[in-house]
């Protein structure tokens, strides 16, 4: 169980670590729009050809992107499902926050219906 979990966080990380540049975020934006050559997603970037490759390695290594060469063009796309666990763990804090301000909020009502009924 716990190394699972372990692989799990490291999937994790992979996927943060791949959203936390710039440039792979604007590739990704991009690859919403639909499949690109590499050549495309370069294009806007002020990177080398090279470095756009190592960032969608990054990409790729993080099950976020696809590629598939044909002849001398790869094409990128994103992948289905590779945003999952970056969601779940987002809506998991989400719902561990919510559930904190609802019990903050029922303890400041308690205060302050305690305070108008002059028990403090």
């Amino acid at each position: 169980m716990v190394k699972s979990m372990l692989n799990q966080q490291t999937a994790l990380d992979l996927t943060f670590q791949a959203l936390a540049d710039p440039g792979r975020r604007a590739m990704l934006e991009r690859l919403s729009r639909g499949p690109a050559a590499v050549s495309e997603l370069a294009q806007p970037l002020t990177m080398s050809l090279p470095a756009v490759l190592q960032h969608l390695n990054v990409l790729e290594t993080a099950g976020l992107v696809t590629s598939q060469k044909t002849g001398r063009i790869r094409t990128c796309q994103i992948a289905g499902s590779g945003l999952s666990a970056a969601q779940a763990w987002l809506a998991d804090r989400r719902a561990e926050w919510e559930a904190r301000f609802d019990r903050l909020e029922t303890y400041l009502n308690g205060l302050q219906e305690e305070d108008r009924n002059g028990c403090v």
